[in-house]
């Protein structure tokens, strides 16, 4: 069975084209039908889709790398030139490694950042839920799931990062002297907007509120904080009541446009505006950061203020990398253990052929009054002429160096004992 993996992600493609190819996890069922459709041949797949990356992980008797390719390029209406540049491929052991890698922390931009193991036990589930998921493919996260459990427990993988939320307050605090003083708005009532709105809430900001596609999803997450809600469609009248805006939503396209931005700025009568779009696609114009006293940052800008501490970290990630390596060797061994089971299968199918007859030779003798001795001689006889009839005919048949073959064959597999 071979195994591979196609991805792109923040080290190796800009935002705007990482947004062209972002899946919600309510669009995967249909999606990964289609994926398996165009490997043209039965396999399985798996899609990791974050502000960060986009990853395909299949399985299949053959490597389908350009079908996978073809199709990732198509979903994004871009040519498949044009995408390769900014992909990663990768097949069997490095396939393997790379998702052990990923669910442990160590390939995100926040080292060691927790969220990417939920992200991807979703992405699991939900290939899982699609029937996308099969033997290799569950084997390979289970064990990745498990590598990365040791290595946050073995490790202090992530003791010396900070996350895209706790960088959020940092800069926050950069441009506004008091955030209890400020007003905050989260658009979104997701994983991250929770975690954002957890870290701000411990700044005791002066007021928070929170717009979301959903009142009921969105009045859920506000009762945790005292926040207010709102309808998305109600940003525009009220963006200028807010200091601090933090977005992240599955919109495929941007919730808050320039014309908005520039309508509440001359409200606040250009008081700063701080702006953090962690979304992919975009929830804000990118047009927006061109305006003055707006302080627009994405996860792409965010990559330099996450990233602290790097020299505290290499340790824990040698110790890391020792059990994800054990972690891929484990793998790798049961693979290559699965691609004997069809050779085992056959070789049960026919001793249950051989059983088969020689039991019904053997229920017709007895029918026909024959002594159970013979019976049982014939049975046993029938049987193990059956077994040695091809390892017979090997030694006698071919060349010399066939026969060299065959005859160390023999001895190995019966002759154990008279050695």
């Amino acid at each position: 069975m071979a195994v591979w993996a196609l991805g792109l992600n923040h080290n190796t493609a800009p935002l705007d084209l990482r947004g062209r190819f972002a899946f919600a996890v309510e669009q995967l069922h249909p999606v990964l039908s289609a994926l398996r459709d165009s490997l043209n041949q039965p396999g399985e797949a798996a899609i990791l889709s974050t502000c960060n990356r986009t990853e395909i992980y299949c399985a299949a008797q053959q490597p389908a790398l350009q079908q996978t390719l073809d199709w990732l390029a198509r979903s994004g209406g871009v040519s498949p030139e044009a995408l390769r540049a900014h992909t990663y491929t990768l097949e069997a052991g490095q396939a393997a490694r790379h998702a052990f890698r990923v669910a442990s922390g160590l390939d995100s931009m926040v080292l060691g950042e927790p969220q990417i193991l939920g992200q991807m036990k979703d992405a699991v589930r939900a290939a899982n839920d699609a029937g996308a998921l099969g033997t290799t493919l569950h084997q390979m996260f289970q064990r990745s799931f498990a590598v990365a459990k040791e290595v946050r427990t073995s490790t202090e993988i992530g003791a010396h990062s900070i996350s895209m939320a706790a960088a959020s307050v940092r800069l926050a605090s950069q441009l506004f002297e008091d955030l209890s003083q400020v007003k905050v708005l989260f658009v979104g009532a997701g994983e991250m907007i929770e975690l954002c709105a957890t870290h701000f809430a411990a700044r005791t900001p002066r007021a928070m509120a929170i717009a979301n596609r959903t009142l009921e999803r969105g009045e859920k997450l506000a009762s945790h904080f005292g926040a207010e809600v709102m309808r998305l469609a109600d940003l525009p009248e009220r963006l200028h009541e807010f200091d601090v805006i933090v977005s992240c939503t599955a919109s495929s396209l941007p919730l808050i446009g320039l014309g908005a931005v520039e309508r509440a700025l001359n409200k606040r009568r250009h008081r700063p505006l701080f702006m953090v779009d962690l979304a992919v696609p975009r929830d804000i114009e990118p047009e927006v950061k061109l305006l003055d006293d707006v302080y627009l940052y994405t996860v792409d800008d965010l990559s330099t203020v996450v990233q602290t501490a790097q020299a505290n970290r290499q340790a824990a990630v040698a110790q890391a990398e020792v059990i994800i390596d054990a972690g891929v060797q484990s793998f790798l061994h049961w693979l290559d253990q699965r691609s004997m089971v069809p050779l085992i299968q056959q070789l049960h199918g026919q001793a249950e052929h051989w059983r088969t007859v020689e039991l019904q030779r053997a229920h017709k003798l007895l029918a026909k009054g024959e002594p159970v001795e013979q019976v049982l001689e014939a049975l046993a006889k029938g049987l193990s002429q059956k077994m040695l009839h091809g390892a017979m005919a090997e030694l006698h048949a071919g060349d010399q160096a066939a026969r060299e073959r065959a005859r160390y064959a023999v001895e190995h597999f019966f002759l154990r004992d008279s050695r």
